[in-house]
């Protein structure tokens, strides 16, 4: 199974506007370019587990919780909390104490702030900024672990401008698991690992025509999400708030003073004679999945147009993996794995004039005996033709000819 195209799996070469991949046909190793774009500045955690800065046009290889490391593809957010990490510039609303630059933050600097009350109630720090009516936002932030505590800590939302409307997610900060929520609202709460961190994220949908939004970060939230009962809380440390319209959280945008936009990254090559197969072939990725409910572009194939692609990704639609074949505008086949839920995933997209297949972790997933292949000349890695969709890629292959089923079974068996 020599492939003619390898991309990833733990060789990242990239500068700014370029990220390498390789050609390795029968042991002839050749370096194969990709364009890589992104008009903005943006953040990644590096090897050392730290996040850091990169500028414009900078691949970005994430390595959190990846020692191998993925290549971090995401669309255009906004960041709207307009202090990210000056905590003293948030308003205050009950009783509590806040102080800037007192502990190291995730960036490996002295610049993660504190917050403490010592009345129980429903004590908080708070942003409000204008956002889209009857929309979905999710708020982040980074939050140090601490060894015991004597009441959880929350985030939260308040809708207002239309009919008021109101969630919060209450954290436990030894154990990093979300303990409650208020159901007033669709919330939606995940924690991640982040070293001496846990990321608290929150998505929130609002019901109604609110055009405002308010992001609270709690101190004295009880467990049962009242402030009935609520506790003295202890010092938390915390850093990095962020809020973006959309259904899960992305890369962390800093912020200080306004709104700061990260445009989207895209990654695609004109390919050399050879390494796409014309009549036949197979594209692989692997992915760790997020199990979020927006469109995803794993990889496509095309000539430059929607017209002529074979691509595979996540519809929301239909809440399944797929692979799309259109040629000339006409539709040659959809197959498609249904209900995927968050996790490694290792896909191939199998193609010959009449013979399609969708591989996943192993098994045949899908697959379709009539239809004619496309011709192709590009390969997108983790983005849609002209942008859009993007999605982290752990490594990617291209294979001029179909592989065999046993093939297929080794190369995307977990």
């Amino acid at each position: 199974m020599a492939n003619t195209l390898k991309f990833g799996n733990g060789e990242w070469y990239g500068k700014k506007d370029t990220i390498l991949a390789y050609n390795d046909e029968n042991s002839n190793y050749k370096p194969l370019p990709f364009n890589f774009s992104r008009a903005s500045k943006a953040t990644v955690v590096n090897k050392d587990g730290l996040i850091e800065e990169v500028g414009s046009g900078q691949p970005r290889v994430d390595y959190l919780n990846n020692t191998k490391g993925a290549l971090l593809l995401e669309p255009s957010r906004t960041n709207v909390i307009t202090y990210s990490e000056d905590i003293e510039s948030w308003s205050i609303s009950g009783t509590i104490t806040k102080e800037n630059n007192v502990a190291i933050s995730p960036d490996g600097t002295l610049n993660a702030g504190t917050i403490t009350s010592n009345a129980s109630g429903f004590h908080r720090i708070t942003q409000t900024t204008s956002v889209s009516s009857n929309s979905t936002y999710t708020s982040s932030l980074f939050i140090k672990k601490v060894k015991s505590q004597t009441n959880y800590m929350g985030i939260g939302f308040i809708f207002t401008g239309g009919t008021t409307d109101v969630g919060y997610v209450i954290f436990d900060a030894v154990n990093g698991i979300a303990v409650s929520a208020d159901v007033r609202i669709d919330v939606i709460s995940e924690v991640k690992d982040f070293g001496d961190y846990w990321k608290l994220q929150s998505t929130a949908t609002d019901n109604g025509s609110n055009t405002s939004l308010q992001f609270n970060i709690y101190a004295t939230l009880s467990t049962n999400g009242t402030t009935t009962g609520a506790g003295v809380s202890s010092l938390r440390t915390i850093w990095g708030a962020q809020l973006e319209q959309g259904s899960y959280a992305t890369s962390y945008i800093p912020t200080s003073g306004s709104a700061v936009t990260r445009l989207a990254d895209s990654c695609s090559q004109t390919v050399p004679d050879g390494v796409i197969g014309q009549t036949e072939g197979v594209a692989y990725v692997e992915i760790d999945w997020k199990g979020n409910d927006e469109e995803s572009i794993f990889s496509v194939l095309h000539d430059g147009t929607v017209n002529n692609r074979m691509d595979f990704g996540y519809s929301a639609a239909f809440n399944s993996f797929y692979f799309n074949v259109r040629t000339n505008g006409s539709s040659q086949g959809l197959m498609q794995y249904s209900s995927p839920i968050a996790g490694k995933y290792k896909i191939a997209i199998a193609y010959k004039n009449n013979g399609f297949a969708l591989w996943v972790n192993g098994v045949k997933e899908a697959s379709d005996g009539s239809g004619s292949v496309p011709i192709t000349t590009k390969y997108n890695v983790g983005n849609y033709i002209g942008g859009g969709r993007e999605y982290p890629i752990i490594s990617s292959k291209l294979y001029n000819t179909k592989l065999t089923d046993q093939e297929l079974q080794a190369l995307t068996q977990v």
